[in-house]
């Protein structure tokens, strides 16, 4: 599938707030209660994710004028990861995540963590990172995983 990853703009907050909440209802609905579903939804309504435009550094994947999926990295963190139901498992996802990854070796981070939701631990998991605990937010599971990124040291001139 033809995509492009870029920077998210300001004016894409809303375009990206549509995907997360679309993939939180069909995709993560699977593995969360309605209620937990809910309470995430909270944390990306359009002005949500406007706010987070500014304080991370966010990509997003669209396929002609469509946003079709996002990523950010918050310092040595991967964060919202994610692709519109209708066209996931095509290699979108995986295309955001190399270019985090290409955003922390540049910025020389030696590893990235991501607190994963049990939908997409496997996802995670085909992409190098291992899992180090369970996390719960209330009744909320994700799965702390980490990958190494083999950032080259620099030598001391």
């Amino acid at each position: 599938m033809e995509c492009t990853i870029r920077l998210a703009r300001e004016d894409d907050a809303a375009d990206i707030s549509a995907v997360i909440l679309r993939a939180l209802r069909e995709t993560n609905a699977k593995d969360y209660t309605g209620e937990i579903i809910k309470r995430v939804e909270r944390s990306f309504s359009p002005d949500a994710v406007h706010q987070l435009i500014g304080k991370r550094t966010v990509f997003v994947a669209s396929t002609g004028s469509r946003v079709v999926g996002t990523a950010s990295l918050d310092g040595s963190v991967v964060r919202t990861v994610f692709v519109a139901p209708d066209i996931q498992a095509r290699g979108i996802g995986k295309r955001l995540m190399a270019e985090i990854e290409r955003t922390a070796r540049e910025r020389s981070i030696p590893s990235l963590t991501v607190s994963s939701s049990i939908t997409a631990e496997a996802f995670y998991a085909r992409l190098g990172f291992k899992a180090l605990r369970d996390s719960y937010h209330d009744d909320e599971r994700t799965i702390i995983m980490e990958r190494s990124l083999d950032v080259p040291s620099r030598s001391a001139p």
